[in-house]
């Protein structure tokens, strides 16, 4: 119900032994065939340690790269909760280098000096030997040993629907062979698939190149081959003979059969499975506007001195993307017939370069991608322009929703940067200081969806079509740090989503029964439809059970970057919430179905949290977190949106010590927790607990340090 597993971790990280190369396929593949079920996102080893991951985990991926950098990075503390993890429900999968890793012994290039890697492995999860090369050839950080290699698959074991293929081609380039696998049938093991071609080394009892085996509760399947790499992905091998010939066109020709072979796969570990795979959409162009044309103008005009000329075209060159200023009559007809549809799933896009073009839907360098940019100096952009977005009904709302505040001055979306596909808003203004120190406080950008949101830890937010999503520019004086600390506007952001919510139309009380509510330090959490808790119109609320924290799912999250210099912070808190799409958890749309409620339009809802967003932030400039007129207190506005009053959590680092949350310490907003002794009676000691040394899951009562 609301326990949602909904995050697939794939494991990342140089220092920790995977390759940019084998995270860039991995994420690029299952997002294909997971998204927007699952949110396919890099994790760390830290994470892995430390992070409280495994509750909303549905699979966990050790890619290609170094095994024994695994076991430096994971050996005692992080097998113990990968193992345990598994063993509790969860699924792993390893991929060459994973595949050794999770075996119980590790035999590479035995006897070649320098090569050489023997030993035992923890997780053991394979209970033999997993031997290689497979094949001979192996350099690292080469082609060289890189093979097309013929899989034979054992479509008895593979029979969960779908077309499951008799053999298929996979990208090979290092792997082994797991060991006497026939052997350990009696042990749960079933070969998934195995070499057809003769291997470099002993393979007992069969050639098993994929294995599966269930560990308690949990699944596991380890690879010796690379069947998540695309042939698409594959860089040229100039340094092999024949790579193209030999290697790509081979993996092309069989591209299909991969795919339904992983698919296959990951319907075997329970997922749930796009059975025509998804498209990374293309990025769009993006569109800075304004209620007032002219103030396009001006704002355009003070980015003079950033902006430089090539071949008479405008580019603003930042630390992180290149935008190109484009102007409206640029545009052709047909062009604009093609920006269209161009942002749909699996479709091209107007905005692409040649190179882009030739490279459709394949892995590509986001950052380099040069970001085009239309200010509209005359007109709010046309809903043919943005058919996801209409310009015209966001300006329109924020100036009726700020009239209701009383504020003419308002700042909050005053320009607006929007884009239907970009990488990440909060990375298009915070990564990009040359830009960033051009715009003006309440400066937002918004987008449709996002390809590269980021996130805290190994929360990190995904945001498919259907999101709401945007980043703000804020100027925070220096001298409000002692009555109005930069720590609480994240709390502030929360809230402000929140309130939006259940003011989305003064006067209307109904959306202020929606049961949405904040996580600390900065998740938007909702009561989960299918919750029997859940308060619709048609349930009995003499019987209807009252909801605990696990009846709650996340639907939103709040991200807050900031730097400093002379006498401001520069603040850019981004912010998403699933507003239409029901996939991963829920969505507001889906809760405002069950309450009998229309539904809640993107512009007018963004509108409404820019508008009560800085209504809250002026009120928090003035008053501070705990000031104001009695108990009317934007700390008192926290508590009552917040999910944990009176809730009892596990301290793991104090030695299981039981604490109840007491709320959160009015200078540094860290959490209060006072400690419970015999039948849980107070004992006066109050712990005080940062979200930065700290690992949390509320939803299971724990709170852990992080070392």
């Amino acid at each position: 119900m609301a326990s949602k597993r909904t995050n697939v971790l794939v494991y990342s990280g140089e220092c920790n032994g995977s390759t940019i190369e084998s995270v860039r396929h991995c994420t690029w593949t299952l997002r294909r065939l997971l998204s927007p079920n699952y949110a396919v996102v890099p994790v760390d080893g830290n994470a892995i340690v430390k992070e409280p991951w495994t509750a909303s985990c549905a699979l966990l991926v050790m890619p290609g790269g170094a095994d024994l950098a695994y076991c430096r990075t994971l050996d005692g503390e992080g097998n113990r909760r990968i193992s345990q993890y598994v063993n509790l429900g969860g699924n792993f999968i390893g991929f060459c280098a994973g595949g050794y890793y999770g075996c119980s012994k590790c035999e590479f290039e035995v006897g070649h000096k320098g090569m050489e890697v023997i030993g035992d492995r923890e997780l053991g999860f394979f209970p033999g030997i997993c031997r290689g090369l497979a094949f001979p050839g192996f350099v690292y950080h080469s082609e060289a040993g890189a093979r097309a290699t013929e899989l034979k698959v054992n479509k008895d074991a593979l029979s969960a629907g779908g077309a499951v293929p008799d053999t298929f081609r996979s990208y090979y380039n290092g792997g082994g062979v797991f060991v006497d696998a026939e052997k350990f049938k009696d042990r749960g093991v079933e070969i998934l698939a195995s070499y057809t071609d003769d291997l470099h080394v002993d393979s007992g009892d069969g050639k098993a190149a994929v294995v599966y085996r269930k560990i308690g509760e949990g699944n596991i399947i380890l690879t010796g081959p690379h069947p998540e790499f695309a042939a698409a992905n594959l860089s040229k091998g100039e340094d092999v003979p024949e790579y193209v010939k030999k290697v790509i066109e081979p993996l092309a020709e069989d591209d299909k059969q991969r795919v339904d072979f992983l698919k296959a796969c990951l319907t075997k570990l329970g997922l749930k499975v796009n059975q025509e795979p998804q498209a990374v959409p293309s990025l769009s162009r993006l569109h800075l506007s304004s209620s007032k044309a002219s103030d396009v103008s001006e704002l355009v005009s003070s980015w003079n001195d950033i902006i430089t000329l090539e071949d008479g075209e405008e580019h603003i060159k930042g630390e992180n993307d290149t935008f190109h200023l484009e102007k409206p009559s640029q545009w052709s007809m047909s062009s604009l017939a093609k920006a269209v549809t161009s942002v749909l799933p699996g479709s091209g896009d107007e905005s692409k370069t040649d190179q882009e073009s030739a490279n459709v839907d394949r892995i590509l360098d986001y950052d380099k991608v040069v970001k085009r940019l239309v200010a509209h100096e005359a007109d709010l952009p046309s809903t043919k322009e943005t058919p996801y977005w209409n310009h015209h009904s966001f300006f329109a709302n924020l100036e009726h929703y700020n009239r209701i505040y009383k504020n003419p001055d308002a700042e909050f979306g005053k320009y607006l940067l929007y884009g239907e596909v970009v990488t990440s808003t909060n990375t298009i203004l915070e990564k990009n200081p040359k830009l960033l120190k051009h715009l003006p406080n309440g400066f937002a950008a918004s987008a449709t969806t996002q390809i590269a949101g980021r996130g805290r830890g190994s929360n990190v937010w995904v945001s498919p079509p259907g999101a709401l999503i945007y980043s703000l520019v804020l100027r925070h004086s220096v001298a409000l740090s002692a009555t109005a600390p930069v720590v609480f506007i994240q709390y502030v952001a929360a809230m402000a989503t929140v309130h939006a919510v259940h003011t989305y139309e003064p006067g209307n009380t109904a959306y202020s029964k929606l049961p949405v509510k904040l996580k600390w330090p900065n998740d938007i959490y909702a009561l989960d439809p299918s919750s029997p808790a859940f308060p619709s119109p048609s349930s009995n609320p003499e019987t209807r059970p009252s909801p605990t924290a696990k009846d709650y799912v996340k639907i939103g999250g709040v991200l807050v970057n900031s730097s400093f210099q002379g006498s401001e912070y520069t603040i850019v808190p981004g912010i998403g919430v699933n507003l239409a799409n029901a996939a991963p958890t829920t969505s507001l749309n889906a809760l405002a179905r069950s309450m009998g409620l229309p539904p809640f339009a993107p512009e007018k809802l963004l509108a409404r949290t820019l508008s009560v967003f800085e209504s809250l932030y002026s009120r928090f400039c003035r008053e501070g977190w705990a000031g104001g007129p009695g108990g009317d207190t934007l700390e008192a506005l926290y508590y009552a949106a917040w999910l944990h009053a009176g809730q009892v959590v596990t301290l793991e680092a104090e030695g299981g010590v039981r604490a109840r949350v007491k709320g959160i310490t009015r200078d540094w907003g860290m959490l209060m927790a006072e400690e419970l002794g015999w039948e849980d009676r107070p004992t006066g000691k109050v712990w005080e607990l940062m979200s930065d040394s700290n690992s949390f899951d509320f939803m299971k009562g724990l709170v852990r340090r992080k070392t």
